[in-house]
């Protein structure tokens, strides 16, 4: 269904350890982005016979390519022109969505201008790999706002600031995301007013830091609106850990080391979604046009759960994302080769 809103996950196919996702070697092995581009070419295929429409790529796809010592790797990029073309092609062929979502490392309010000079690199090196994929809008390179610094309005403000001397191609693909525990969904709105940039709702986030006491589905449609129309938004989504934390501590009296329990800290990702909370929240969101990537700690494994339990237990939201009747036979088949851990059943289910 051409209009059906999509599920993704990002980088790791835990379902297939098989399919890597990036070229890992050492730099004395000259890894390279065609390689990476090799590993990715298999995961689409994966990706099509699983029916699944979105992936996040590694952030480290062009390994070494921004490194300040190693300027052998710079122009890989460049040199992979032809490749992020055919990938590009086979991407959009297959109707799935691209994105990045550069490290923590990344900061564009940092008060070092060295340390926004090289962040500012590393934008421009994923903006343009999907440029040269020839990718549209909807291709994103996903950001967070940054450090407080001690200061929230200070550093959100020098975010601002450094908007307009982003090159042109980079701030075509950024998109700011809230985060859960400095920069909160009215503060990402507030950037976006002096800016213009787009936004990602991340629902988790939210919940974690809300001091202004947003309305959860006002929010959302605030953020989906920050996208131009005829541009589909894409939101995050997790449920949080609720396990107890198991955790070493030494024992001041005895020097020991020894086991404690502790409660979950609701900033954390639980392994897979839970499909009561994601139905509450799409029915919440009735009548807004997004697409969904899960950042479940299963990545693809959380996705393939999660889809039979929508047709199972709301076959109003299931047909959000395209889901019939008529993949349940299917759905149910990858929902009992992850029950089975059989090496290879998931490719046999589909």
């Amino acid at each position: 269904m051409a209009d059906a809103m999509r599920l993704g996950f990002p980088v790791k196919v835990m379902s297939r350890p098989d399919l890597k996702s990036n070229d890992t070697r050492r730099w004395q092995k000259n890894p390279h982005l065609k390689t990476s581009l090799e590993y990715i070419d298999a995961i689409l295929d994966h990706l099509a016979r699983h029916k699944i429409r979105m992936y996040r790529m590694s952030s480290d796809l062009a390994p070494y390519a921004t490194h300040p010592d190693m300027p052998q790797f710079h122009d890989m990029v460049a040199e992979s022109d032809a490749e992020l073309r055919a990938i590009g092609e086979k991407a959009r062929r297959l109707d799935i969505r691209l994105s990045f979502h550069p490290s923590q490392f990344v900061l564009l309010n940092s008060p070092d201008p060295e340390l926004t000079r090289k962040s500012i690199w590393d934008l421009s090196s994923q903006s343009e790999m999907l440029d040269r994929m020839g990718l549209g809008p909807e291709a994103v390179v996903v950001t967070h706002v940054g450090g407080t610094y001690g200061d929230v309005e200070a550093s959100r403000a020098r975010w601002a600031e450094t908007w307009p001397t982003l090159p042109e191609h980079v701030r075509r693909r950024l998109v700011l995301e809230h985060d859960d525990l400095r920069f909160s969904a009215a503060d990402v709105l507030w950037i976006h007013e002096q800016t213009g940039v787009r936004l990602i709702f991340d629902y988790q986030h939210f919940w974690c830091l809300n001091p202004a006491q947003l309305d959860m589905v006002d929010t959302l449609r605030r953020i989906l609106a920050t996208w131009p129309e005829g541009i589909r938004p894409k939101i995050h989504y997790s449920s949080p850990r609720t396990e107890l934390r198991e955790l070493k501590r030494r024992d001041r009296k005895t020097k020991k080391l020894t086991k404690v329990l502790l409660p979950p800290v609701w900033t954390g990702h639980a392994d897979f979604t839970n499909p009561f909370e994601f139905i509450r929240f799409m029915r919440d969101a009735q009548g807004l046009v997004f697409d969904v990537m899960l950042e479940s700690k299963a990545k693809d494994l959380a996705l393939m759960k999660l889809r039979p339990d929508l047709l199972r237990y709301a076959p109003d939201v299931a047909a959000c994302f395209g889901l019939t009747s008529s993949d349940a036979a299917l759905l149910e088949a990858e929902e009992e080769a992850l029950e089975e851990g059989t090496e290879g059943a998931l490719e046999e289910a589909a």
